[in-house]
């Protein structure tokens, strides 16, 4: 069950075509699908802000302007999309998926692991954590 799908032009946004995720990112997320995806997610705006480096202000800027994000704000929401769809499948539905982001995580050291959506590196770990679960090895 894939929670985000950025364009129709695109279909479901997964990691199998990477060819197609590079053309997503090169042509950019466009405001309302992001918007679309950003409400079904347990994220605040100002969340949103951090994670994508770009002020609050701004933000709303782009949403009153229905603009395109650049590729670097186009790829990280493509990659939490991506790692947001993982955990889903991994945990069996949202609301539990949500619920693992918020807690802190003794793995991580001691942290939430949404606190680690800012850059590609926490992405890659918490993608690992992930896996890690789904094969069943519990740190």
């Amino acid at each position: 069950m894939e929670i985000f799908d950025p364009t129709v032009a695109y279909g479901n946004i997964d990691d199998n075509n990477t060819m197609s995720l590079i053309k997503m990112v090169r042509d950019g997320v466009e405001f309302p699908a992001f918007e679309k995806f950003a409400s079904k997610s347990p994220f605040s705006q100002q969340e949103w802000s951090a994670y994508l480096h770009l002020s609050e202000r701004t933000m709303q800027r782009y949403r009153n302007e229905k603009r395109t994000f650049d590729p670097l704000q186009s790829e990280k929401i493509i990659e939490i999309a991506l790692l947001y769809n993982k955990g889903v499948e991994v945990f069996g539905s949202a609301e539990k998926l949500n619920a693992w982001l918020e807690t802190d995580n003794l793995a991580l050291g001691d942290i939430k692991p949404k606190s680690l959506l800012d850059n590609t590196f926490g992405i890659s770990i918490l993608r690992d954590e992930l896996i890690a679960i789904e094969h069943g090895v519990l740190a």
